[in-house]
């Protein structure tokens, strides 16, 4: 810990070590709560807490600073908790333990807690500050971002004053992001008929694996496989060439996650002609994705039967509606290039028991075009007859290229390092989204240094990276505009 401490700039080093010696995981943050509450009070500034859990500490300008606007500087305070296999750690009652290993600092055996941990302790670091010149601040730690953004959904808006919020919470020291996409799951359900397998049917298994997957926002524009809609597809080709029913099928995993696997049961007359045609489609998506999707593998089986099958009725609708339903990028941003605005991901499908049931995930980061895909996902399966459930809907951050504070910040970057930044948007949640709802005259922009394999025991962040980072944010502050 003490060769971290060391580092430069010390003030956010040790402010980090402070904050990664209290356990933080999401949705048990009492005790970094209390350790921000106790921070801001021993510093005696002006500390509140609010109703959800949110930590709010204001600063007053420094000399001179007063004319300027007030600056919202916002990060999260829970990490992710995850450890190797080998590793013997409570998250709950122990820290984290830290070290440098050349140009980089990682945990041993475990999330590191960069993310946002160093967001965290940049603003720890500039409360503390008596020699940083910067306008009025007020201090938002933000809860359960990572497995909610309950805090940023429940804050008490009314606790602030600023125009300007700095989110500290992206991974690439040369980027900008002032842009991300909102969300909203759809769920279905639908009952639906059984028979009996026909007797002397043969009863086939078919596994697919090995697709890449990925994330359903940042990889949706890859073209990446997705192995529910491989296996519909399939099944709805050898559907119409030969008699078949289906018997079940289990697809998918997590619901922002694009699905690399998926089984299913079907019942043929003809197990050697079902093959063939299974075979034949087979070798057709392998064309298709061969430079995509090298790894991926099919296997057919013969297994004895069990249970019953759908009706011929209810089999067609549901092939039907799985071939049909769209899935991948809805629509490119027409403002910002290579920016995926809208998309909608098949991330689970599950046959059995009379019941079919589909997870899926639509994002955009415009609002009316994230209404357009939903409702373009829901009339396929209300088609059908099936009960479609839309739920945890929460707002994405519009691109505002023209905002005052991106313009200054591109030019201090310009004079810093001599280069442009590459200002973003991303096709994932990020709390702006939900705080612009909240403070909805506020400019935001979101930044940070280089961390990498966050959410992994390999989590890292780089110590040069940080250095750059810190001085683009003290320049930053040095020269927010004055007040209107």
């Amino acid at each position: 810990m003490s060769s971290v401490r060391n580092l430069e700039p010390q003030a956010l080093w040790n402010a980090f070590a402070d904050l990664n010696a209290v356990p933080r995981p999401s949705k048990k943050e009492e005790k970094v709560r209390q350790f921000m509450l106790d921070f801001g009070h021993k510093l005696g500034l002006e500390t509140l807490g609010d109703a959800i859990g949110n930590v709010i500490i204001k600063k007053p300008a420094t000399a001179g600073m007063e004319g300027r606007n007030t600056v919202i500087m916002q990060s999260h305070l829970d990490m992710v908790h995850q450890k190797n296999e080998s590793t013997v750690f409570d998250f709950d009652n122990e820290g984290i333990n830290m070290r440098a290993d050349g140009d980089w600092v990682m945990a041993e055996g475990t999330t590191l807690g960069a993310d946002n941990g160093i967001g965290v302790a940049s603003i720890m670091a500039l409360l503390a500050s008596k020699d940083i010149a910067h306008p009025a601040l007020e201090a938002l730690f933000t809860i359960d971002e990572e497995t909610g953004m309950t805090g940023a959904k429940e804050l008490d808006s009314s606790l602030l004053q600023g125009k300007i919020l700095l989110n500290l919470d992206t991974e690439d020291d040369d980027e900008l992001s002032i842009g991300c996409a909102g969300g909203i799951d759809t769920n279905t359900t639908y009952h639906y008929r059984e028979k009996s397998i026909q007797l002397g049917w043969q009863v086939l298994k078919i596994k697919l694996r090995g697709l890449l997957g990925g994330h359903s926002g940042m990889d949706i524009d890859k073209g990446r496989g997705n192995a529910n809609k491989w296996m519909a597809r399939i099944l709805k080709e050898l559907h119409n060439e030969i008699p078949m029913q289906l018997i079940s099928f289990d697809g998918g995993s997590l619901r922002n996650a694009i699905p690399r696997e998926a089984t299913c049961r079907i019942a043929v007359a003809d197990s050697a002609k079902a093959s063939d045609i299974l075979e034949h489609s087979i070798k057709q998506l392998s064309d298709e994705y061969r430079t995509i999707e090298p790894e991926h593998r099919f296997e057919i089986e013969n297994v004895v039967s069990s249970g019953d099958a759908l009706s011929d009725e209810d089999c067609t609708k549901i092939l039907n509606v799985l071939c049909s339903v769209h899935n991948g990028v809805f629509r490119m941003s027409p403002e910002i290039a290579q920016l995926v605005e809208a998309s909608t991901s098949l991330a689970r499908v599950r046959i059995q028991e009379g019941v079919f049931s589909t997870q899926s995930l639509q994002r955009s980061s415009v609002e009316s075009t994230k209404a357009e895909v939903c409702m373009a996902v829901r009339a396929a399966f209300e088609n059908i007859g099936a009960t479609v459930e839309q739920a945890g809907d929460y707002p994405g951050w519009q691109p505002n290229r023209n905002s005052s504070i991106l313009k200054v910040m591109e030019n201090i970057y310009v004079n810093l390092f001599k280069e442009e930044p590459k200002v973003k948007a991303c096709h994932a949640g990020l709390e702006c989204g939900i705080l612009g709802k909240h403070l909805p005259e506020v400019e935001m922009i979101s930044f940070g240094p280089n961390i990498r394999a966050a959410h992994s025991p390999d989590e890292k962040v780089q110590i040069s990276s940080v250095q750059k980072y810190w001085s683009f944010l003290i320049d930053t502050l040095k020269n927010i505009p004055n007040k209107n």
